[in-house]
């Protein structure tokens, strides 16, 4: 038997970064390690310059991730004010304060992509040289010491995370206890919005090293993806494999 730690992930806007390049800001239709594993750090009070705990979480944890609704795709067209170049040099302590100069103001353009009204459960395992048991990560993702969003701070969560630290033979297996554990609240919301909607099986997307029943997946591809943090300071990633299937029970 195996130690898994499961949750959900919905919210009427989120927004999952892939490589962005000019103005264009996209988002991948699912999330990516770096995401999941940035929303435990938060929980847990890691800071975004804490680069050593980032790379501890990111090695220490297998990752997996069940679409369980891919949601509807939306671009905004987005304009904010910053600095000139000689006030970003300035220690500035609030948002605030980098826009009181007026005339040291110019204005960046982008479109930035979101998913609405998406739904997924994300799932980690530990491996050998994890920096926190499963129980310690169930109990920041209850009581976060920082704020939680779904990819930028303007998605908030819009259903309880409701961590799940359960035990099972294979990954697929632990998605469908985590089913059977669902609450009963959140079972009715789930019922409700997407009643109706085709459903031929749902995506899921694993690292190496997840095990899984025979048959439970049908395999599609492996791509690399480019989400192991390496400096969360300076945006630098590093990449890893990660594999495609479609399930077949869950």
């Amino acid at each position: 038997m195996a130690e898994f730690l499961l949750f959900r992930l919905y919210g009427p806007m989120a927004a999952w970064g892939d490589i962005a390049v000019g103005e264009q800001r996209p988002s991948a239709p699912h999330p990516s390690k770096s995401a999941v594993l940035g929303l435990v750090a938060a929980a847990l009070g890691i800071r975004r310059d804490q680069d050593d705990a980032h790379r501890a979480l990111a090695n220490g944890y297998g990752f997996a991730v069940r679409v369980d609704a891919v949601g509807v795709p939306q671009r905004d067209y987005h304009t904010a004010q910053i600095p000139g170049s000689i006030a970003r040099l300035k220690h500035l302590s609030t948002r605030r304060d980098e826009t009181l100069d007026r005339g040291n103001l110019y204005t960046v353009l982008s479109s930035r992509d979101y998913r609405c009204d998406a739904m997924y459960t994300p799932c980690l395992w530990p491996r050998e040289g994890a920096p926190y048991p499963l129980s310690s990560l169930v109990g920041a993702l209850k009581g976060p010491r920082f704020p939680l969003y779904l990819g930028r701070k303007s998605c908030p969560l819009a259903l309880p995370l409701t961590p799940a630290w359960l035990t099972a033979e294979t990954l697929d297996a632990a998605l469908r206890v985590y089913d059977a554990q669902m609450p009963e609240a959140q079972r009715r919301f789930i019922k409700e919005r997407y009643l109706g909607q085709p459903s031929p099986g749902r995506d899921l997307y694993w690292e190496e090293d997840a095990v899984m029943a025979p048959g439970a997946v049908r395999y599609v591809h492996s791509t690399p993806r480019q989400d192991i943090p390496l400096s969360r300071k300076r945006w630098q990633f590093s990449k890893r494999d990660e594999h495609y299937g479609r399930l077949t029970g869950n």
